[in-house]
């Protein structure tokens, strides 16, 4: 069963609850060389399951000083491919090794590069 690391709206209960049907249960972990940067949503069911327009995204920095708290959680299958849908396009997946030494998947941004601007990628 595939491990999820969450840093921002997965872990609402209101957004388990309409995603996958059921709450979650995890682990607080970190992950290392990213930083959160901020997004806006333009996704009108997202804002209106997350109560926001504006969501957090990690970018990857390569700074092992840059760090991320969040939550892995167990998800199966069927709740991975839910997630998928519920990610707006600028996220991809992708797999990485949690502080915790743990292997999970999570959502990401285009890495953080000297032109990139905070705030200015759009769904």
């Amino acid at each position: 069963m595939p491990r999820l690391f969450s840093y921002g709206t997965l872990q609402l209960r209101q957004v388990q609850q309409a995603t996958y049907g059921r709450l979650l249960e995890g682990v607080p972990d970190a992950l290392r060389g990213y930083r959160l940067d901020q997004l806006i949503i333009t996704d009108p069911e997202v804002v209106r399951l997350s109560g926001k327009p504006v969501h957090a995204i990690a970018r990857f920095t390569g700074d092992p000083g840059d760090r991320i708290e969040g939550v892995c959680f167990v998800i199966t299958e069927e709740e991975l491919a839910a997630t998928d849908s519920y990610e707006v396009n600028v996220y991809g997946r992708t797999e990485v090794e949690l502080e915790s030494g743990v292997r999970a998947l999570v959502y990401v941004g285009p890495p953080l590069t000297d032109t990139a601007t905070s705030g200015q990628d759009h769904s």
